[in-house]
């Protein structure tokens, strides 16, 4: 509905309590509920999602298509297509991003830059125009 993209299946979690150092790629979903001391990157051969939840901790570069934040992240963030920032989200570092939506509540301590000419966008036509 809304020509919204079916998103991929999460298949990888890190749970709550585990701390994992070094850094890691993943394919279609991972959800993180621990702490990541890395960089955690999706692979660019297919659709990615990534959810942070609210216990969830990641210092390092993070890279995927669609990025889910409502826990903290320190380092720089690449949202291919979409990046939502939950309530909860604490984000410092630079954010690129293609679309954004943003919670009230959430806090960056960074950068915004809009990844431009990413995807064909439609014309907008002001209806004050149409006469």
């Amino acid at each position: 509905m809304f020509n919204k993209k079916k998103q991929p299946p999460i298949k990888s979690l890190i749970a709550e309590g585990t701390q994992i150092e070094g850094n890691m790629t993943f394919s279609e979903g991972l959800r993180v509920d621990g702490s990541i001391i890395g960089n955690v990157l999706a692979s660019e051969g297919g659709a990615s999602i990534l959810v942070i939840s609210d216990s969830a901790s990641i210092t390092g570069e993070i890279s995927a298509d669609h990025i889910i934040v409502n826990g903290t992240v320190k380092g720089p963030i690449h949202a291919r297509h979409m990046l939502e920032l939950q309530p909860k989200a604490r984000i410092e570092g630079d954010v690129e991003y293609a679309a954004l939506e943003m919670h009230q509540g959430a806090l960056i301590a960074g950068q915004l830059r809009p990844m431009l000419g990413t995807e064909e966008k439609p014309t907008l036509k002001l209806a004050a125009n149409n006469q």
